[in-house]
């Protein structure tokens, strides 16, 4: 989180994908007030905290599948994608605590067979969405890193792993080619 609040400049566009309460978007808009701010999250009640924490701050909420809801005024444009996907392998769910497991919508958890299913899908289509230059940052488990950036090259993008052992996350940061010269 810190990079990308680092990577954050007056007028970016900021979008934070699977957004649920909106905590990542929020987190950039507060260290950095002039941000244009946009949200989306498939699940109602997360979209419904999300607009409590993401409205008061100017940005907006969107109720949809990943990119689907967004307004296409924001294509080409995305500076910091922010996206919280869901991670955890099908077959894995039945091993996390009961508090997730029991309380979370099993959409927000279920990353499909190897837990990657909708990070390639996002990979898939934020270049679209992305500025020349944007980043992407991808929350992931330590064991799918390196999986994951290899979905984000072979999509044409530029991806690391970065890990912050303070807060327990591995992140993969993937970023736009710039264009060069013509």
């Amino acid at each position: 989180m810190a990079e990308a609040i680092a990577l954050s400049r007056p007028g970016a566009v900021v979008l934070d994908l699977c957004c649920g309460s909106g905590a990542l978007g929020v987190a950039v808009a507060s260290a950095q007030r002039d941000v244009d701010l946009y949200a989306a999250d498939v699940e109602p009640r997360a979209v419904r905290c999300a607009r409590r924490n993401v409205l008061p701050l100017g940005g907006q909420v969107f109720e949809g599948d990943l990119f689907e809801p967004l307004p296409a005024a924001l294509k080409g444009r995305v500076d910091i994608l922010l996206s919280n996907v869901p991670y955890v392998p099908s077959a894995e769910i039945k091993l996390l605590p009961a508090e997730a497991r029991l309380h979370e919508p099993l959409v927000t958890l279920d990353g499909g067979d190897d837990g990657l299913a909708l990070l390639r899908r996002v990979a898939a289509e934020c270049r679209g969405w992305l500025a020349p230059g944007g980043r992407v940052f991808v929350e992931t488990s330590e064991q799918q890193a390196v999986a994951a950036v290899e979905v984000f090259t072979q999509n044409g993008l530029d991806a690391r792993v970065t890990r912050d052992d303070d807060l327990f996350a591995t992140v993969v940061v993937a970023t736009t080619p710039h264009p060069g010269p013509a």
